[in-house]
């Protein structure tokens, strides 16, 4: 019996896509960027780092009196994924709310 690998969804690659510069983010920031619900986004993140796409630490809070905040970034087994499946600008605006990319 052969495992076929399934190609990510078009949230799961507008996800990618939103990390893509490397920089830890917030999913906060990732919402923004993809616009994605939080009831989508963060299954989808914690899946991408079960499977290594991307790692998470939290974050020590800026100021005092703030809770620590989960970030993410892209690894790079996740830019791999990203760049073995290309997504089309269309794809990742269609989901950016005023196509902010």
């Amino acid at each position: 019996m052969t495992i076929r690998q399934r190609r990510p969804s078009a949230q799961t690659l507008a996800v990618l896509h939103a990390l893509r510069r490397g920089d830890w983010s917030y999913g906060l920031e990732i919402a923004s960027v993809t616009g994605l619900k939080s009831g989508s986004l963060y299954p989808i993140l914690a899946r991408l780092d079960e499977r290594g796409l991307v790692e998470s630490r939290w974050l020590e809070p800026e100021r005092a009196g703030r809770p620590a905040r989960h970030a993410y970034r892209l690894t790079a087994e996740g830019l791999t994924a990203l760049r073995e499946n290309p997504t089309s600008n269309h794809t990742v605006l269609a989901l950016s709310p005023k196509g902010a990319v």
